[in-house]
């Protein structure tokens, strides 16, 4: 292995679990061609994983062998080097809350970005540019209460209105009104 990918290696060794890396965080050790190529390298000897282009992040080593890193800490981490609000779906928000029993079977996530689809070894998570109305609140259990109630829609959100009512504290519901004039009209009526 080359020096330059034994510095990568102990570079997100020394991350936390779910940091992503790519070659501009290290264009300081070599060209973009040979950082390009020693990621490469590194992914096809299963050293590193391929999230996306140009993204990767390190495998776990458990006792029983290695083993993809927490979706919620590598969508942590993206969000923190893309800048961008990533929140969990309106599915998994109505499951989260207690609206739902369905559990989603695909990881859909939303962010105030660009859509992408990301990939932890055989698992793929979606990523859905949402609008903005549905970001406001960002990842406090008022902005789940929105995403919720989005998912579920004009016909069944009712009931669970009553529901968010009795379960977010008072502080979360004050928020979930404060957020009405950018709301769908429907959604802000039921609040």
């Amino acid at each position: 292995m080359s020096s330059l990918a034994e510095v990568i290696l102990k570079r997100i060794r020394c991350l936390p679990e779910g940091s992503l890396l790519s070659a501009r965080h290290l264009l300081h050790l070599g060209n973009r061609g040979a950082v390009n190529q020693a990621f490469s390298r590194l992914a096809k000897d299963e050293h590193l994983l391929r999230v996306a282009r140009g993204l990767y992040v390190a495998p776990v080593a458990t006792r029983f062998g290695k083993r993809s890193p927490a979706t919620e800490r590598v969508i942590r981490s993206l969000a923190v080097t893309t800048h961008e609000v990533i929140v969990a779906s309106g599915a998994r928000s109505a499951n989260a809350l207690g609206l739902t029993r369905q559990m989603p079977v695909r990881e859909i996530f939303l962010t105030s970005g660009q859509s992408r689809i990301l990939r932890l070894g055989k698992a793929e998570i979606v990523i859905k540019h949402a609008p903005k109305w549905q970001m406001a609140l960002g990842a406090s259990y008022a902005g789940q209460a929105v995403r919720a109630l989005a998912w579920l829609g004009p016909n069944h959100a009712r009931r669970a209105a009553v529901k968010l009512k009795k379960l977010l504290p008072a502080s979360e519901w004050r928020a979930l009104q404060s957020a009405k004039p950018i709301l769908p009209a429907w959604m802000a009526e039921l609040i």
